[in-house]
């Protein structure tokens, strides 16, 4: 959805840009080729993302600062580096094509890897939630964050297993899942959803973009824009509650409360609905089928202070 992205940044020739969620560079390429005095942040929990960006950062002649750091910590990162406050953001969230593609990075269910899904390669992987959790919770994580109606099923599966065999491969898990969940043959593979779930509570992923969303308000400027492409409901609906919610569209808590104490909005969305890849580009690229485009622009008033949400 580059075109898309680009065209709802709208970006101008002085623009401090941020782009969250740096991955192989695409969407920072052609920020930088949009007007030629663009500065860009761009962040990257994945030191191989950090590495293989170098070239990028040298061609771009020092208008590039490659982070290595979480777009959940927006704010302190951009204070660190002098984008405050930045002119526009872009987040494209969930997992890289380089990273699906890396079998070595356990990341998809087609190819054998370890049972590894840790973007940043620190902390617990996907192969330590599966043989350490308990049935109750791993069901509640796979329905929570996979949508799997058979999580129960999955989860009692997985523990009998680990039993005899701890999970130690991609494959492993996803036929063992495969025998649990049936699929028509022209549907997602039956591992689809568990791994998602998986995926998304290795990277804390919800909590990143939850925290990365309330930051953009303070980063941005008056009159910045903020563009979320999402590829699942579960990124999409924290995406929509919250530009909704800043924008004054959601329901007021009470009728009774006076105008005087409703906060201004912070954010104007620029499109009730969401912008979705054309059929061209999903004939290109079928991972595009699920990607959503939200904007929103940022107003004069002063942003809202949430509490604070801690990291997992």
């Amino acid at each position: 959805m580059l075109a898309e992205v680009l065209a709802g940044l709208a970006l101008k020739d002085h623009d401090r840009v941020i782009d969250g969620t740096f991955g192989a560079g695409g969407y920072s390429a052609a920020i930088l080729d949009a007007a030629p005095d663009i500065q860009l942040m761009a962040i990257d929990r994945d030191p191989n993302a950090i590495r293989d960006g170098a070239p990028l950062v040298s061609a771009a002649d020092g208008r590039l600062i490659l982070v290595e750091g979480r777009f959940g910590d927006l704010e302190t990162l951009a204070i660190e580096n002098g984008f405050m406050p930045a002119d526009a953001i872009v987040l494209d969230i969930g997992v890289s094509s380089m990273q699906l593609d890396d079998p070595a990075r356990g990341f998809s269910f087609r190819t054998e890897g370890p049972l590894d899904m840790r973007m940043a390669q620190d902390g617990p992987s996907a192969a330590d939630l599966v043989n350490s959790m308990d049935e109750t919770e791993l069901a509640n994580l796979i329905y929570t964050y996979g949508e799997e109606r058979r999580s129960r099923a999955v989860a009692r599966a997985i523990v009998a297993t680990r039993r005899e065999t701890p999970f130690e491969t991609t494959k492993q898990l996803a036929d063992l899942v495969a025998k649990v969940v049936h699929m028509p043959r022209d549907a997602i593979h039956p591992a689809t959803r568990t791994f998602q779930a998986l995926r998304i509570a290795v990277n804390d992923e919800l909590g990143e973009l939850e925290r990365a969303l309330e930051s953009s308000e303070d980063v941005l400027a008056e009159g910045g824009r903020l563009a979320v492409v999402t590829f699942h409901s579960l990124e999409d609906r924290i995406v929509k509650r919250f530009m909704a919610e800043r924008a004054g569209e959601t329901p007021d808590p009470s009728r009774h409360m006076p105008l005087s104490a409703r906060p201004a909005p912070t954010f104007e969305t620029l499109r009730r609905k969401p912008v979705e890849s054309s059929a061209e580009e999903i004939a290109l690229n079928p991972r595009a089928r699920s990607a959503r485009l939200r904007v929103a622009r940022r107003t004069a008033a002063p942003a809202r202070k949430a509490a604070p949400k801690g990291r997992r």
